[in-house]
């Protein structure tokens, strides 16, 4: 089950160890979006992303890499969207890497005996829809008895 809650996604709640899982982007760019309230708290998933993008050890679409920023807490930088705006192929969202970074994310949830917490991923700037986007979350997530909990500003329901 997903649990849904109006809240910021930088502050999850309980007391378990927790994931924050967000979409960035293959062209090394960072600055908009959900990015910004990352960075405001925590430089290291930024600085860890720009030097994975230079190093280009694995960074394509559908990798993972998880930055602890505190005890217990971790964020998933996860590549799911192909550049930073629409082109008349579509939007940059990439639901195949949402899927392949998901599953990865499980893993890392399990081992970890953590939660994922996430704001709507890949709905944002990555130009994607939830219909898509939550049954892949459930499939690669919920299925494997992961805690999700998606975080709104304001009440979308």
């Amino acid at each position: 089950m997903i649990s849904y809650v109006t809240g910021d996604a930088t502050v999850p709640v309980g007391s378990s160890p927790k994931i924050i899982a967000h979409v960035c982007n293959d062209a090394g760019g960072w600055g908009r979006g959900f990015v910004v309230a990352l960075s405001r708290r925590w430089p290291a998933p930024e600085a860890a992303y720009r030097a994975w993008y230079r190093q280009n050890d694995g960074f394509a679409l559908g990798a993972v890499r998880l930055v602890q920023v505190d005890e217990g807490l971790w964020v998933a930088n996860m590549i799911a969207q192909h550049g930073v705006r629409a082109t008349k192929a579509g939007p940059p969202i990439r639901y195949q890497a949402v899927n392949r970074c998901l599953e990865t994310l499980a893993d890392h949830a399990v081992e970890l005996d953590a939660g994922v917490h996430m704001p709507r991923i890949g709905c944002g700037l990555a130009g994607g829809t939830w219909d898509r986007i939550e049954p892949i979350i459930t499939d690669c997530l919920v299925k494997r008895d992961v805690e999700v909990t998606v975080y709104d500003l304001d009440d979308h329901r």
